[in-house]
């Protein structure tokens, strides 16, 4: 074989290898940079903060973010389990921890986002200390959001709740001083309630549904250790919680930058948790 025939079939085996890189290992590298997250249906605001982690991830790490939207709360968890999706955004500790613990998962929170502080609301009265003996406050039915709502009224001084930080039924409370009657009704209900209860547990986006604005409420959920549970969370497989490509979508989320936007688009009806002292 000549020296020029030599060359020829040099040049032609580089290309052909260049073109095996592209066609193979770049796509390939390309996948291992796509991150698709289970969310719920989002609205605007959302949108805008999940844009903004889009960008920064997108910018900072090299990494697409892509969306799978549900519109059942009972769905997100299941994906993420199956592979259906790589993480998911939805959810806090306490409901988390509930669907491990229904479904024998083994599902891992890799990184905080936010808090959405639930309300107390009263068209009859003013002040936490207006509230007369026998009556009636409604808090919401199920186990997670029940137990927020007594904490929720713990914290107010109405009541008192057994030690620990597990999740809480009315049979936890110690003291009832007022004698206050605790009705559990379905959360997507209990705004509907407002007219006939002295007082209402309201989760915020049911109170946004209801037309109730923050300044109606007469007490805040406060930030403080009882809140814990209440955090929204990315989560991952447990095989997963060391993944870097996954641990940098955290970095992505927990920015100046999405703590802007998500004050600008919610106020104080969410808050960045990621950075708050929870003691």
């Amino acid at each position: 074989m000549s020296n020029k025939s030599k060359l020829i079939n040099s040049i032609l085996l580089v290309i052909i290898l260049i073109l095996g890189y592209f066609s193979f290992v770049k796509p390939n590298q390309q996948s291992q940079k796509t991150v698709t997250i289970g969310i719920m249906a989002a609205n605007k605001q959302d949108d805008a903060v999940w844009n903004q982690v889009s960008k920064t991830a997108k910018t900072k790490y090299g990494i697409t973010l892509k969306f799978k939207r549900f519109t059942d709360y009972s769905q997100p968890n299941k994906a993420l389990d199956n592979g259906d999706v790589d993480l998911n955004a939805f959810q806090h500790y306490a409901f988390l921890d509930a669907y491990n613990s229904k479904n024998k998962t083994n599902l891992t929170a890799i990184g905080q986002t936010f808090i959405a502080p639930i309300h107390l609301y009263s068209q009859s009265y003013k002040s936490i200390s207006d509230f007369q003996d026998g009556d009636t406050i409604v808090v919401p039915n199920d186990a997670s959001n029940e137990s927020r709502a007594l904490y929720v009224l713990k914290n107010a001084g109405l009541i008192e709740l057994s030690s620990g930080s597990n999740l809480k039924t009315t049979k936890d409370i110690t003291k009832n001083p007022k004698n206050l009657k605790i009705k559990e009704i379905s959360a997507d209900q209990t705004a509907r309630t407002l007219g006939d209860a002295k007082g209402v547990v309201v989760n915020g986006n049911y109170a946004t549904a209801a037309g109730l604005s923050l300044k109606d409420s007469i007490f805040t959920e406060p930030l403080n250790k009882d809140a814990k549970l209440w955090i929204n969370v990315i989560a991952a497989r447990s095989s997963d919680k060391q993944n870097k490509l996954y641990k940098e979508v955290v970095k992505s989320f927990q920015t100046k930058e999405v703590k802007q936007v998500i004050q600008k688009q919610y106020g104080d009806a969410e808050q960045p948790a990621w950075d708050k002292n929870f003691n």
